[in-house]
């Protein structure tokens, strides 16, 4: 008998209770992983708070070896559209401190552990419109609802946009695209993500969950091993982007904030920038 026993893995029952405020878990008995991040039951509203337990929940359902396939998405009719009111109070007094804390560290730990940290198949679902969009774009297969829209507000709210939005969108469009929806907000509906790629199908809304069990039957039809290797064949090229690409533009934009002096995620702010998209604009400008 070995001198040591195995440090004990999370407990889903354990950690679906601690993430409760953040995100709803059910879990199959074959380990299929449904989660869906909300803020007090609907819709996310972007915080400090629920910024960092995104990287802490991807870490810890990597952990346990009973989770075998991911499907993440948000809740209500919209993805992420605004933020907490009071969601980044805590930047606003010690914005040095945050910037790094918050944004940096958090930021980035958020962006790899999707990546690195999760040895088995993920799914995500956009449920509907809203930014930080990579969170499931980055995921080895994306699904989108047919009146989801993607687009990123950094450059609207006067940040640079890179704290990973950049590495799926120059991923998954092409130089001369991201540079155009990055600079200018461009609203990219479903259809259009669906023809450039950068998802894999469009369905309607109350469609999103069965279709992704289905797409997980059929991922969890081969062996264990199978599985977790393929995904690591699959999520090579978002090693690479990460590697070559996260932590440099985490870091030029955290100079910028810091430079401006000035939190910018504040919820009118924020509420105010995305008007153009629930108006079904193409730009803010336009």
């Amino acid at each position: 008998m070995s001198l040591q026993e195995f440090v004990p893995t999370p407990r889903f029952d354990e950690y679906r209770e601690v993430f409760k405020d953040f995100f709803t878990m059910e879990r199959r008995d074959d380990g299929v992983l449904l989660v869906e991040a909300h803020t007090k039951g609907g819709p996310i509203q972007l915080s400090v708070q629920n910024h960092r337990a995104l990287g802490q929940m991807l870490k810890t359902v990597g952990a346990d070896p009973e989770n075998e396939v991911l499907i993440l998405t948000g809740s209500g009719d919209e993805f992420m559209m605004g933020s907490d009111p009071e969601g980044f109070a805590l930047e606003e007094e010690d914005l040095p401190y945050w910037a790094y804390e918050y944004a940096y560290k958090d930021g980035r730990i958020n962006v790899s552990s999707l990546v690195n940290d999760l040895e088995i198949p993920t799914i995500g679902l956009l449920n509907g419109p809203g930014f930080h969009s990579e969170i499931v774009l980055m995921c080895d297969i994306t699904i989108a609802a047919d009146d989801a829209t993607i687009f990123d507000l950094h450059y609207d709210i006067g940040s640079v946009p890179a704290d990973g939005i950049h590495c799926a969108f120059q991923e998954l469009l092409g130089v001369k695209r991201a540079a155009y929806a990055l600079l200018t907000g461009e609203a990219i509906t479903a259809q259009k993500a669906l023809e450039w790629g950068m998802v894999n199908e469009v369905v309607p809304r109350d469609q999103l969950v069965n279709r992704a069990y289905a797409i997980a039957d059929h991922i969890m039809s081969q062996p264990r091993t199978t599985r977790r290797l393929t995904t690591q064949i699959v999520r090579r090229p978002w090693k690479q982007r990460i590697v070559n690409d996260l932590d440099g533009g985490f870091g030029i934009q955290m100079f910028g904030h810091v430079a401006k002096e000035h939190s910018i995620h504040g919820e009118q702010h924020i509420r105010s920038t995305v008007d153009y998209v629930r108006e079904g604009r193409k730009n803010n400008f336009d």
